[in-house]
């Protein structure tokens, strides 16, 4: 859903943007969009990956939840991951910019989106599963994870050559990520948010 107003948004304008409700907002060509209804399973996936990163010695500091990512395509001119696990270079960078990771900045070690409704909004899918593939990998982001509930897989995307690789994980396989060999983290654990 587009949000009506006045004039076009300013990137600035849209990271002050505060309407009062709990709706998430893209920024799509200086334009407001909604992002749908969340499932509430999203942010505990989200948190739950936080610890597990900790626990394998990321700095704290380095997870976020909340920042979003420059992008250049006709799609989107900043997205918010569900979490970004930042490299130093790239942390460094948006302290001194508030939230925002700009083009021009490091790109993240990783980030992870947790899809809703793939199966019933073809508009979530065809976000998650091609734009934003897309505009992270040219962005220079060397890993990408796609979690989906509604289809019971993540998917891992390696970087190479502008285009991310991805190889896919269900049930009790152990996903495998370039970054974190050491994760030990199965598909269904993260689907079903560590429970």
């Amino acid at each position: 859903m587009t949000i009506a107003t006045q004039r076009r948004m300013s990137l600035e304008e849209y990271l002050a943007y505060d309407d009062g409700t709990d709706t998430r907002y893209e920024l799509v060509d200086g334009v407001l969009v909604a992002m749908g209804a969340e499932n509430p399973l999203n942010p505990a996936i989200a948190m739950m990956l936080v610890f597990l990163f900790a626990d394998l010695g990321v700095p704290r500091q380095n997870l976020i939840i909340g920042h979003q990512v420059s992008v250049s395509s006709s799609h989107a001119t900043a997205r918010q991951p569900d979490l970004i696990v930042h490299s130093s270079e790239s942390r460094a960078a948006t302290l001194g910019d508030g939230k925002l990771l700009r083009v021009d900045m490091p790109a993240p070690l990783l980030v992870v989106e947790v899809c809703s409704n793939s199966k019933t909004d073809r508009q979530s899918y065809q976000r998650d599963y091609e734009e934003k593939p897309a505009e992270y990998a040219a962005r220079g982001i060397p890993e990408y994870w796609l979690i989906d509930p509604d289809r019971a897989i993540v998917r891992v995307g390696r970087l190479v050559d502008r285009a991310y690789q991805f190889q896919d994980f269900t049930g009790d396989r152990v996903i495998v990520s370039p970054t974190f060999p050491g994760l030990g983290l199965t598909a269904a654990q993260a689907l079903r948010a560590g429970s």
